[in-house]
């Protein structure tokens, strides 16, 4: 009887982890939140001491961070969903269409995440021993169309890329306005904004011409 108990699925170890992860990802977001806080006032001085690329460089870092702190709510989410729905888990052989996504979710950032939410390890291993490792795998290389797909949100906060420059110059005037600190932003980044703005309007021109 032992070992049946662990070849399947853990039900129990799952609902424990899936409650630890949503507490763990509260108090990441809360210190994530309270250290960008922090790091706003570092920037504000740079500027105001004309190290801009310093500064930028800060920025960088915050941009990601608040990123981290818009998925980690999202997972958060996630996991307070299979907690409401967790008869859904538990009774189903097969994956219930309204917990693919938030499944299929979990297992693509678990790998992403476990270095900060150890749970997930837990929670994507129990995951995968309920609906499959070629599954999981599928899931984890965003390869599924049915029943979901990973949310598009959640892999943009989690891209590791360099935060686009334009994102960078409007954190930097947001942060300086804030502060009260005089400060000019990289004309040519400004530029490609007032193209991209300027696209955007021919476009919508273009579109009530059509509709008329």
């Amino acid at each position: 009887v032992r070992m049946s108990i662990s070849w399947g699925t853990q039900y129990a170890k799952l609902k424990t982890n899936l409650r630890l992860a949503t507490n763990r990802l509260k108090l990441m977001e809360r210190k994530k939140t309270e250290m960008a806080l922090k790091s706003r006032t570092e920037i504000a001085d740079f500027i105001s001491a004309q190290k801009p690329d310093r500064a930028r460089i800060r920025v960088e870092h915050i941009i990601r961070e608040d990123f981290m702190v818009e998925a980690f709510e999202l997972l958060e989410m996630y996991c307070d969903l299979l907690l409401a729905r967790f008869g859904l888990i538990e009774q189903m052989k097969t994956l219930d269409d309204g917990i693919a996504e938030a499944v299929v979710s979990i297992l693509w950032a678990a790998p992403r995440v476990a270095q900060d939410i150890a749970e997930f390890k837990t929670i994507s291993e129990q995951l995968t021993s309920k609906y499959s490792k070629v599954f999981a795998e599928s899931a984890r290389a965003n390869q599924l169309e049915y029943p979901a797909k990973v949310n598009p949100k959640l892999m943009a906060k989690l891209n590791v890329a360099a935060p686009p420059r334009l994102l960078v110059e409007k954190y930097l005037i947001h942060i300086a306005q804030a502060a009260g600190v005089p400060f000019t932003p990289d004309p040519d980044v400004m530029r490609e904004d007032e193209v991209a703005q300027a696209e955007q309007m021919l476009i919508e021109f273009k579109k009530n011409e059509d509709m008329q």
